[in-house]
């Protein structure tokens, strides 16, 4: 048994709480994109979409992020976690995809920053349905544990 064990019931609440708020960023910088698009660059509204988007991918979003990796890592160090079931690595994988496409946000925050316009707002809107799927599947395989 592992000394992180006695902790299991608030690493769990912990990532999960890191899981919110980091999904709440993943569904809305998308969005933040669409309407930054219809922008003219060097507006005032383009320059106050630089901020929310700054704001919101690194006080929020990456924070939450590092804490869902460090408290979900944190969960498996307890000895609680059985390392033989599929559904476990399947989870992992949506979540490394998860990390990736934070990172895809993470570079176009940065092209709208410098004012280009790297997409049109229909992308922003298609991807904006991404981490819905990624969360829809990691919440079916964490909860229902199909194999």
């Amino acid at each position: 048994m592992s000394w992180l064990a006695p902790y299991y019931p608030w690493l769990k609440a912990l990532h999960i709480l890191s899981v919110i708020a980091w999904m709440a960023g993943m569904l809305y910088l998308p969005r933040l994109f669409v309407y930054h698009t219809g922008s003219e660059p060097g507006s005032p509204a383009s320059e106050t979409f630089k901020t929310m988007e700054r704001r919101l991918y690194r006080a929020i979003m990456t924070p939450a992020m590092v804490a869902t990796w460090l408290f979900g890592i944190g969960l498996t160090l307890t000895g609680v976690v059985v390392w033989t079931t599929l559904w476990l690595y399947a989870k992992l994988l949506l979540v490394v995809a998860m990390t990736w496409l934070h990172g895809l946000f993470g570079r176009w925050r940065r092209a709208f920053a410098a004012d280009a316009r790297p997409h049109g707002a229909g992308f922003y809107r298609a991807i904006n349905e991404v981490p819905t799927l990624l969360l829809i599947g990691i919440v079916i395989l964490v909860v229902v544990k199909p194999f």
